[in-house]
């Protein structure tokens, strides 16, 4: 029997590749809806391919184009609740969800509560509410199946293995764009630079992101819910080569190691097939012509975004929230050439300090976080210079 598939962020670098593997293992899946955010080009292009029961996007204005644009036996879905709506309304097994931010969360929730297992691009989910979507998966009885590089490399090594016997978790970090610059030339650093990472091709945020190293301050996060780990049992490395995806370091002083070229379509098949491994597209024979693994440690003076997402751990409660929503508005900001990007941490920093934290959150709790971030982000520190 096939597997019903949902894809969420169904037009960005992780939705097309999942939709590649679809399509290169059609006897496996079936696709029965998918969404995008506003790309209505390119989703119209792939409803028209792959005849989903349903389609959704965020962004209202399209809702016309892409009704008058697509098969009629296609039902569309529009805006958030729309969204929902299609996660909720439709039969499936897995929903891969890529949509990019905190905007991913509340789907994250409809999935595991219908029922639903979650192949998780969405990082976001677990840096806002890691707590509540790892109860709610556990209640509901669903699977959060990592789609991530490292966390999936992080999850293959422990397949099989103890938990209790894990002495430490190593995540891996390319460093991104800037690893060699002399730090006291990051005041001049470029959109355009910032966007220029050497070994992954990925949307605009999380390429800025992985320049901050806030990405790897997520994954850190990230790792803690996936695996129940104390954060001072997560380590982080700088992998150049972004070869070894992340390792286990076991009690016995063994440690397992995931590599493979840096190709999502790897970790994104292994979450939707598992317990199986399928044949798959990705050829590593280049990976052993000239191997060469590099590693470091992370400097934090170079790297404040990566200390402010391991504080935020060890606060917990709303801090995680507060931090992903003053990273959101600090990174368009950038993006918009209206902030440095050495101000990015500045005013990340300045919105958590100024927050007052909820220890024990409920649901409301963290979405009032994320609003709260958001407007005192524009209100005290866009709007009064910075």
């Amino acid at each position: 029997m096939k597997k019903r598939i949902i894809i969420l962020g169904s037009t960005g670098s992780i939705g097309k590749n999942a939709l590649k593997i679809v399509n290169h293992l059609k006897d496996e899946f079936e696709l029965v809806a998918i969404a995008a955010n506003s790309n209505v080009k390119d989703l119209i292009e792939q409803i028209n391919t792959f005849k989903p029961e349903g389609a959704g996007i965020f962004d209202e204005r399209h809702h016309k184009n892409l009704s008058e644009n697509v098969n009629s036996k296609c039902r569309i879905f529009s805006g958030q609740r729309g969204i929902r709506a299609l996660v909720r309304e439709h039969e499936a097994d897995i929903v891969v969800n890529s949509i990019v931010g905190a905007a991913g969360l509340l789907p994250t929730l409809d999935s595991i509560e219908s029922g639903k297992s979650v192949a998780l691009a969405n990082k976001e989910s677990l840096v806002v509410a890691g707590k509540l979507v790892m109860a709610e998966a556990k209640k509901n009885n669903v699977e959060i199946l990592p789609v991530d590089s490292e966390h999936s490399a992080i999850w293959q090594c422990l397949i099989g293995e103890n938990y209790s016997n894990i002495k430490n978790i190593i995540l891996t970090a390319s460093g991104g764009p800037f690893l060699k610059r002399n730090i006291d030339t990051y005041e001049s650093i470029t959109v355009e630079e910032a966007l220029d990472h050497p070994n992954w091709d990925m949307g605009n945020k999380i390429t800025i992101d992985s320049a901050t190293l806030m990405n790897k301050g997520f994954e850190f996060i990230e790792t803690h819910w996936l695996f129940g780990i104390p954060g001072d049992r997560i380590k982080i490395m700088i992998h150049p080569q972004s070869i070894v995806h992340s390792m286990v370091e076991f009690n016995d002083g063994s440690i397992k190691a995931q590599i493979g070229i840096p190709d999502m379509r790897i970790p994104i098949q292994f979450a939707l097939t598992y317990p199986e491994r399928k044949k798959g597209t990705v050829d590593n024979r280049s990976l052993f012509n000239s191997m060469q693994l590099e590693f470091e440690q992370p400097d934090l003076e170079q790297y404040p975004c990566l200390r402010l997402a391991i504080q935020a751990l060890k606060v917990s409660g709303t801090a995680p929230a507060v931090l992903n929503a003053a990273n959101e508005m600090a990174v368009n900001a950038f993006l918009r050439k209206e902030i440095k990007f050495t101000e990015i941490p500045v005013l990340i920093e300045r919105t958590v300090k100024n927050h007052d934290v909820i220890d024990d959150p409920i649901l409301e709790d963290y979405l009032e976080a994320d609003r709260w971030a958001r407007d005192y982000f524009k209100n005290e520190v866009v709007r009064n210079g910075n």
